[in-house]
């Protein structure tokens, strides 16, 4: 199924006339506060946010999984299904894909599919959390911080691999999250894996390309309950400058203890000049993989006035790789997604509409009163509109939901794929 612009076109007609007349308050309203109301409006049109290509099926657990019909049974039909959230959104321009679930058979082919729908492909994943098929070594015991040698050069040789087939793509970085740790006390020399995990990094990092970027995630605990090698970001900023100036720290919203302050985890890699990836998703308990802003709407705000304030003041830090890392376990993933598009760019929008000399000034006077006026000014007011305005100005539709629904997109899907098919990946 591909939407057509007819389709935006006629579907816009309806609410356009509301809009107009939510945007022209607004604007009105923010331009007497000294808001830009166009640049704001052109930096929400420029954000893309890459889709995973695990995230375009049915989530699950380890109880159960349970399907929403009309999944993506293989790459050409994930591309697709970017590319439907794409023309909706005009904020999904990038697919993130996951070795070896999405090994491309035809590779000019799919190049020319994603060219034709304007979606670029975003850093590529490589799996060590799993066994693969006919592999001659398992990862039961960890990957690239395993004791045995003959295991972690099977896991680097993977990660070389996964950099080959991103570079015949075009991608630019490659993310690695590891499983490796324990789950008893003494299982682990926490020294010994830490330095196999170091020493295969930098293997792996030899295998970059000049223009390529390596971005090494972290994770408190699961599938391990004891350990986990990469904890934390400390250690994944140690790793990565053990490695070299082109690996870097990727955050995961979910990868997080309760109540971590992430927006000054952000804060602080930006000022070193390491944070090269950002995972959007949303927890209560963990890494329950949430729609973005469904449970910390204002914890994601206050991370994104960092991603802001660091994007201005801190050139020493690359551009970022943003992308969604959630799981669909009761909704539709395509709606689910479409929420978490909307949610990212509330949270932007929000922030860019704080005047950072102002909220500067306040810090220096230790006007703590003002400072917290000037946060939820910026929050508390409501950005759909310009919004809106940014995806129209694109090319895309005012509600994307609604849209979605109006245009029966799952339905259409299932009538293609049928019922039984089933998205590659967990």
């Amino acid at each position: 199924m591909k939407i057509q612009k007819e389709q935006i076109l006629d579907f816009n007609k309806k609410g356009l006339e509301s809009h107009n007349e939510d945007f022209d308050f607004l604007a009105n309203k923010l331009s007497k506060k000294g808001c830009n109301v166009s640049e704001i409006i052109a930096k929400l049109a420029e954000f893309q946010v890459a889709i995973p290509s695990w995230a375009l099926g049915a989530g699950g657990t380890r109880f159960g999984r349970f399907s929403f019909y009309g999944e993506p049974s293989n790459l050409e039909q994930k591309i697709q299904d970017v590319g439907i959230l794409h023309s909706l959104t005009q904020t999904a321009g990038a697919v993130s894909l996951h070795i070896p679930w999405d090994i491309p058979s035809d590779y000019s082919a799919i190049k020319e599919q994603a060219d034709a729908l304007n979606i670029k492909f975003d850093s590529v994943n490589s799996n060590t959390f799993q066994d693969q098929k006919n592999a001659s070594e398992s990862f039961k015991y960890g990957s690239l911080s395993n004791t045995s040698k003959v295991v972690r050069d099977q896991a680097i040789a993977h990660n070389l691999d996964v950099i080959n087939i991103g570079n015949k793509l075009g991608s630019k970085s490659l993310t690695v999250w590891l499983a490796d740790g324990s789950c008893f006390p003494g299982q682990n020399n926490f020294q010994t894996a830490f330095q196999n995990t170091q020493n295969s990094l930098i293997d792996i990092y030899k295998g970059l390309p000049s223009d390529w970027s390596m971005l090494i995630e972290y994770k408190p605990y699961e599938p391990n309950f004891y350990s986990t090698v990469i904890q934390d970001w400390g250690a994944s900023l140690m790793l990565a400058n053990g490695c070299g100036d082109k690996a870097y720290t990727l955050v995961d919203l979910g990868h997080h203890l309760p109540n971590s302050n992430i927006e000054q985890i952000v804060s602080i890699l930006q000022l070193k000049g390491k944070l090269g990836g950002f995972h959007f998703n949303d927890s209560k308990y963990g890494d329950d993989d949430l729609t973005v802003g469904s449970i910390k709407p204002y914890a994601l705000f206050l991370i994104f006035n960092e991603l802001v304030y660091g994007i201005q003041n801190n050139p020493q830090n690359p551009d970022l790789a943003w992308m969604i890392d959630a799981s669909h376990n009761v909704k539709d993933p395509l709606e689910d997604l479409i929420q978490s598009l909307e949610a990212i760019q509330e949270a932007y929008a929000k922030a860019l509409l704080i005047d950072q000399d102002a909220l500067k000034a306040a810090q220096l006077d230790n006007d703590v009163v003002k400072c917290q006026e000037i946060l939820q000014d910026a929050y508390r007011t409501d950005v759909r509109p310009l919004i809106e305005k940014a995806r129209i100005n694109s090319g895309g539709v005012v509600s994307p939901i609604k849209a979605y629904r109006s245009l029966h997109v799952r339905e259409n899907l299932i009538t293609e794929r049928g019922k039984n098919t089933v998205a590659t990946g967990l």
